[in-house]
């Protein structure tokens, strides 16, 4: 009789159980926050940086978002900020909710820093990118310029055809299909020319890590962007929004091409190169001469035009 008397109220109890968890009310999601940065190395905090100091966006809500909290010191340093006065959340990729969305994301992390690039693009997309269904908010990717291929000399613009993908690296092509999924997502693609700062980029390899030699030919073309300008360009995507930007490819770069020996000759006129020693070039191993980069297009539609003028102004004004 006992274990009866039991029985009946064991499943009394879970009855009841489930009678209270069917009218229950789940939680509803939190309220969208405005903006997100992926990715916080030198692109990001720089685009962080220019966020929090742009009277468009001074009541935004902006969150950056790191693989690991081992930086966040020196982001908030560089920011000039302290985690008592930052006008900026700053997290870990663990620590967002599941259901945390953004109205804008800037996915600007390196490919080094995933298993599966265009998988994890893809992923901050879908789940943490209002989409296009919140208006007003845009995705922008920053892709790379490199996706063009080795090129000899020709000019390429935003509609320029890439590569066949039995030809293109497997560097490039993970890049590309990064952006292909960015592009169905109707985010915006900004294919970027090669970042510097005065302490980093191919000139401080070549001048101050490096054997003193260059592997590619003293021609080869290449195209330049200061990190800083990268980011400014990021900010002009995010003030155009999404008319201008969804779905659609930009290339950005300073407009001055030059040459392995002609960044070299540039570097060495800033004070910090200015003991260094041209390298040696190697010869033209049939690659190519490089590609010349036309931006102009997405200049105009981006409303942006660089800070940096060009490499060589830029080493020149470094003293």
């Amino acid at each position: 009789m006992r274990n009866f008397l039991a029985s009946v109220a064991i499943t009394y109890y879970f009855n009841a159980i489930s009678f209270v968890q069917s009218f229950s009310v789940k939680a509803p999601a939190p309220a969208p926050k405005d903006i997100a940065i992926v990715g916080c190395g030198v692109l990001g905090t720089s685009l962080l940086r220019q966020l929090v100091t742009s009277p468009e966006f001074e009541s935004k809500s902006i969150t950056a978002i790191t693989k690991t909290s081992n930086n966040h010191e020196s982001i908030l340093k560089s920011v000039g900020s302290s985690s008592e006065s930052s006008s900026f959340d700053l997290t870990t990729m663990d620590e967002i909710p599941k259901d945390q969305k953004f109205s804008n994301v800037v996915f600007c992390a390196p490919p080094s820093a995933f298993d599966d690039y265009p998988a994890a693009v893809a992923d901050a997309s879908d789940n943490l990118w209002c989409g296009t269904n919140d208006g007003d908010g845009t995705f922008v990717f920053t892709s790379s310029g490199g996706v063009y291929g080795p090129g000899d000399g020709e000019v390429v613009s935003e509609t320029s055809p890439l590569p066949d993908s039995s030809l293109a690296s497997a560097r490039s092509m993970r890049m590309v299909k990064a952006e292909e999924n960015v592009l169905s997502r109707k985010g915006g693609v900004l294919r970027l020319a090669g970042l510097y700062t005065l302490e980093r980029g191919a000139h401080n390899y070549w001048l101050e890590k490096g054997d003193g030699t260059v592997k590619g030919s003293s021609d080869g073309i290449i195209n330049l962007l200061n990190y800083d300008d990268a980011a400014g360009a990021c900010l002009s995507a995010l003030k155009v929004g999404p008319s201008i930007v969804g779905g659609k490819v930009f290339l950005i770069s300073d407009g001055h091409p030059t040459t392995r020996e002609g960044i070299c000759a540039s570097a060495l006129k800033s004070k910090k190169y200015k003991d260094s020693k041209m390298p040696t070039f190697g010869q033209s191993d049939g690659a190519g001469k490089g590609k010349i980069y036309d931006g102009n297009i997405s200049n105009l539609s981006l409303k942006w035009e660089p800070v940096h003028e060009s490499f060589d102004k830029f080493m020149q004004g470094s003293q």
